[in-house]
């Protein structure tokens, strides 16, 4: 089955566009840092990626409606999506990576439905939708950082179109050749102009969202209180960056210490791993399945 979008319906009734790869293989939900989209898991698309990967966009982004009553955009909501998701995808259980406010997506929908969740690789992310905004926030009292992280997510709606404006002028011909089966690595031993390729196409897609909509979606994850992990009994992996901002590796290393079996990695990198780390992150979820009890569906 080659690679789908389709329209599900939440338990709310709103509409979200699902994706999925069409690949046979290990059940995997991609639950996604707001507003990003799947062209940021190259690992889990393509023939023979062993991965049968799903993932949605976000309420009123990427071909998602918004809600009926807009105010149904808190974390509870996109557990809900991710499990409505699930069911459409039909995935009774599956691993669910978590990206940013997706790692306390995951961790919400494993203590509400923990049968549906046979372990969580987590990057970026705490048990919680707040956020961090600038470095030297990480070192603030606690309520003044999370003000001040407030006010930034506002400022996304003054600030966002002009950077929009300039993401929408990166290079298209390195997409193009991709699509016409150039291999980036022929001239360029390091790989290093296959992340290029992602990034700009990932970076083009998250200049189209309404900023002042995303705005809103950013302040709504923050507004969660702590979710209690101390009763989750499932594998969970941890990759911190150590340069993050934005879920610093201290906050992970605090998040993994609450965890009954918990591994924790750390990559010299920003809070984009998966944009900067795909192979790393792809052995890293392979190491998770295996300390699961989920075998692949499809394969002979």
């Amino acid at each position: 089955m080659p690679e789908l979008l389709d329209d599900v319906r939440s338990a709310d009734g709103t509409r979200l566009r699902r994706w999925d790869n069409g690949e046979p293989g290990t059940p995997v939900v991609i639950s996604n840092g707001l507003g990003a989209s799947p062209a940021a898991w190259p690992f889990l698309q393509g023939p023979g990626c062993g991965y049968h990967a799903v993932s949605w966009h976000h309420r009123g982004l990427g071909g998602s409606a918004r809600p009926a009553d807009e105010s149904h955009i808190g974390l509870d909501d996109h557990v809900d999506d991710l499990l409505a998701v699930m069911d459409a995808s039909d995935m009774p259980r599956a691993v669910v990576v978590g990206w940013s406010v997706g790692v306390a997506v995951a961790l919400e929908a494993a203590r509400r439905a923990p049968e549906r969740v046979a372990g969580l690789l987590a990057l970026g992310g705490v048990a919680t939708g707040s956020f961090r905004a600038l470095p030297v926030l990480s070192q603030m009292p606690d309520g003044i950082q999370r003000g001040a992280a407030k006010a930034s997510a506002w400022l996304l709606r003054v600030v966002g179109p002009p950077v929009a404006g300039t993401i929408s002028l990166l290079p298209r011909g390195m997409d193009a050749l991709g699509r016409a089966g150039f291999d980036p690595t022929l001239f360029d031993p390091t790989g290093a102009s296959a992340p290029l390729m992602t990034l700009s196409e990932v970076a083009r897609e998250f200049a189209r969202h309404d900023w002042t909509w995303f705005s809103r979606m950013v302040l709504a994850a923050a507004e969660h209180d702590p979710i209690d992990v101390s009763g989750l009994d499932l594998p969970v992996t941890l990759v911190a960056g150590e340069f993050d901002t934005m879920a610093p590796p201290a906050d992970m290393v605090e998040l993994a210490a609450k965890l009954h079996d918990a591994r924790l990695a750390r990559l010299p990198g920003s809070h984009f791993l998966p944009l900067q780390y795909p192979d790393a992150l792809a052995a890293e979820l392979r190491n998770l399945v295996a300390r699961t009890d989920l075998r692949p569906a499809g394969l002979p």
